[in-house]
């Protein structure tokens, strides 16, 4: 069992990486795709691949289940097209990552809002230091200056939360496999609809640019989220919660290694305090039972 769980948690770590260097790849593909029908095309080209492998359960699903699925990729393409407009104007794909890891910390105060469930004790400890982590972001030349691409992540990171909360309702009546590909379906086609009225596609695109394209599509996305699901699967969630902040320290890594990406100590600090209120947040109930045992020894 600890060898399974042992597995499980490296499958995680594998999917936080490809989710990380799954930004260089959209980062590099956006170079000559517009940015909007690249997550069309990303989204709707995923659902196709993922089709063949749930089609036979999707049959025997609900249509009104499914409509919900199509409603939460609807909602997840409006984030994913914040998502990308905004890597499309930064050059700090780092500290977006650490912005867009925020919506775990959104996730609580939408649904208090929503459904009235008062966040617990980790998200009003965590929430501060996440608060002073986006200061130290935003300090700019002296001053508090909240960049445009900034600004667009935090959005995103919220419609993120949203998305979240309505998928895990959701995911209790529809498998996994399915709810996922009409998910990837109806991303793509909310993209491509909002691509087709604000962009231009150029008259030609790389080999080079298909090549990243693809990257971001067999790798950094379905293989990404079958790695993830099946980690998930067999290990608690506590460890997968954990695990799964890891992904804008890749993106950090790979932005520096990739872009030779200039880190300024500001922003250094407050990557790091948002990366903090997340492990206290994700990991507070390991913390307090450390904290606890200690205390009766």
């Amino acid at each position: 069992m600890m060898l399974k769980n042992r597995s499980a948690d490296l499958m995680l770590v594998l999917a936080t990486f490809l989710a990380g260097i799954g930004w260089i790849f959209s980062k590099e593909t956006i170079q000559e795709m517009p940015p909007f029908a690249f997550i069309g095309l990303r989204f709707a080209v995923s659902a196709f691949v993922l089709l063949p492998m749930c089609l036979s359960t999707m049959i025997k699903v609900p249509k009104g289940h499914l409509g919900m699925g199509a409603f939460i990729g609807l909602l997840q393409g409006g984030a994913l097209s914040l998502w990308i407009y905004a890597v499309s104007i930064t050059t700090e794909l780092g500290s977006g990552a650490f912005i867009m890891s925020l919506s775990m910390l959104f996730v609580p105060l939408c649904s208090w809002l929503i459904f009235r469930d008062r966040p617990n004790i980790a998200f009003w400890c965590s929430l501060p230091i996440a608060a002073l982590g986006m200061f130290m972001l935003s300090l700019n030349g002296g001053g508090w200056t909240l960049q445009g691409s900034q600004f667009v992540f935090l959005c995103a990171a919220l419609m993120i939360s949203f998305q979240f909360i309505a998928n895990s309702h959701v995911s209790k009546w529809i498998p996994t496999a399915v709810l996922t590909c009409v998910q990837f379906f109806f991303t793509g086609v909310f993209a491509l609809l909002l691509s087709g009225f604000v962009e231009t596609w150029p008259e030609t695109i790389s080999t080079t640019t298909w090549l990243w394209f693809a990257a971001s599509v067999l790798p950094a996305t379905c293989a990404r989220f079958f790695i993830q699901i099946t980690g998930q699967k067999n290990t608690t969630s506590s460890n997968a919660a954990l695990i799964m902040i890891l992904e804008p320290v890749w993106t950090v890594i790979f932005s520096v290694l990739w872009y030779g990406e200039h880190t300024a100590a500001n922003k250094i600090i407050g990557c790091t305090l948002i990366l903090i209120s997340l492990i206290l947040y994700r990991g507070w109930g390991k913390i307090s039972q450390v904290f606890g045992n200690t205390h009766r020894v």
